[in-house]
C-alpha cells in the first residue's frame, strides 16, 4: 500500500490556507512544503502566514530548490496563474508524483495534463467558505470538504488511498464520490451561478436568502451549465439544481462568494474559468448562454473599473 510522506502546496491563499496547517502539522519537519520564489518567499518566511488568527510559517522552497519530488502535488493558485504554477513546481514532481488541482471550474486537470500527460492528476474541488483578506486567511473550523478521486471511484485506486489515508491523518474533510466528474460539475455549477452573480451584486450569499428574484436568476444561469454538462453525457440534472435550494439556505449571511472578494479587493477574477468556459462550450455544442455572457461582460466591467481606480491612485488623483 502506498504512503505519502512528502507534499507539496503552490498557492499559499484562501483555498491553500486550508489545506496547508493541517499537512504541516501531520507530515515530518520538512517533508511539507510551500512553493513560492522571491519576494513572496522572503515574506512568508519572515513574517509567517496568518491563518485562523494564528501565524504559522511552513518550509518554503523557491522553483529553483527542489530536491527530490514529492509524492503529491497540490495546486490552489488562482485559474489565471495555473499555467504558471505548473511550471514553478516542476522541479518537486517526479514521475509517481501525485497531481492535484483545488481550483473551482472543470478545466484545470485538462490543464495539468497538458504538462503532464502520463501523470495521475486526481480530479478534485473543495467546498469551504474562506477569507483571504488584509493578509489573513480565515474560515470555520467546522466546515471544509475536498471531493476528490478518478473520474469513476466504484473501486479504489492505490493513490486515491493514499490520499485519502493523508487527508485522514491530517484531519482534511473529504468525500470521495463514485462520480467524480458528476460532483465537479454539480460544484462548477453552483460556482458559476453564486459566484459570479454576488460578485456583480457585491453582495453576501445572504443576498440569495432573501431575495426570490436573485433566485431566479441563479436557477437560470445554472440551467445553463446544465444543459452543457448533459451534451457531455455528464449526469447533472433539474433534480441537482432542486437540492441546492436547501444547501444555500444554509451558508452563511455574510460569507462572502471568492469572486466576491476578488472585486471588493481589486484583483482580477476568474470569470474566465466561470462564465467564459460556459460560453466557450455552449459555442462549441450550439448552447445559448445569454445569463453567463451578462454576468461575463458585467464582471469584466468592474474589473475594468478596478484597474482604473488603482491608476488613480498611482498617479495621486484624488475622486471626491
Amino acid at each position: 500500500m502506498r504512503e505519502i510522506k512528502t507534499a507539496a502546496l503552490i498557492g499559499l491563499g484562501a483555498i491553500g490556507g486550508y489545506v496547508a496547517p493541517k499537512l504541516h502539522t501531520t507530515l515530518e519537519p520538512g517533508d511539507f512544503t510551500v512553493i513560492a520564489g522571491g519576494e513572496r518567499k522572503q515574506r512568508l518566511e519572515q513574517e509567517g502566514c496568518c491563518i485562523n488568527d494564528k501565524v504559522w510559517k511552513f518550509h518554503i522552497g523557491a522553483p529553483e530548490e527542489a530536491g527530490k519530488p514529492a509524492d503529491l502535488v497540490i495546486f490552489a493558485v488562482k485559474y489565471h496563474g495555473l499555467r504558471q504554477a505548473v511550471r514553478d513546481a516542476a522541479g518537486y514532481i517526479g514521475k509517481d508524483t501525485i497531481l492535484m488541482s483545488l481550483l473551482n471550474g472543470v478545466e484545470s486537470e485538462e490543464i495539468l495534463r497538458e504538462f503532464y500527460p502520463n501523470h495521475h492528476i486526481l480530479y478534485s474541488v473543495i467546498r469551504i467558505p474562506s477569507v483571504h483578506e488584509n493578509g489573513r486567511i480565515t474560515y470555520p473550523d467546522e466546515w471544509g470538504e475536498i471531493s476528490f478521486g478518478d473520474a469513476r471511484n466504484d473501486t479504489l485506486s492505490e493513490d486515491v488511498q493514499a490520499v485519502r489515508d493523508l487527508f485522514e491523518k491530517s484531519g482534511i474533510g473529504y468525500q470521495i464520490p463514485a462520480d467524480m466528474k458528476k460532483n465537479m460539475w454539480h460544484k462548477f455549477m453552483t460556482n458559476v451561478s453564486e459566484n459570479q452573480i454576488s460578485a456583480v451584486l457585491r453582495m453576501p450569499y445572504g443576498i440569495f436568502q432573501v431575495s426570490d428574484e436573485i433566485n431566479m436568476f441563479r436557477e437560470q444561469t445554472a440551467r445553463e451549465v446544465i444543459a452543457i454538462a448533459q451534451a457531455k453525457g455528464i449526469d447533472l440534472t433539474e433534480d441537482d439544481l432542486e437540492a441546492q435550494k436547501t444547501k444555500v439556505e444554509a451558508y452563511p449571511f455574510w460569507g462572502k462568494t471568492s469572486t466576491t472578494q476578488d472585486i471588493e479587493s481589486g484583483r482580477k477574477t476568474e470569470t474566465e474559468m466561470f462564465a467564459g468556459a460556459v460560453i466557450r462550450m455552449g459555442k462549441e455544442l450550439g448552447i445559448p448562454t445569454p445569463c453567463n455572457e451578462m454576468l461575463y461582460h458585467c464582471i469584466h466591467a468592474l474589473e475594468a473599473w478596478n484597474d482604473t481606480v488603482k491608476q488613480d491612485e498611482k498617479s495621486g488623483e484624488v475622486h471626491q
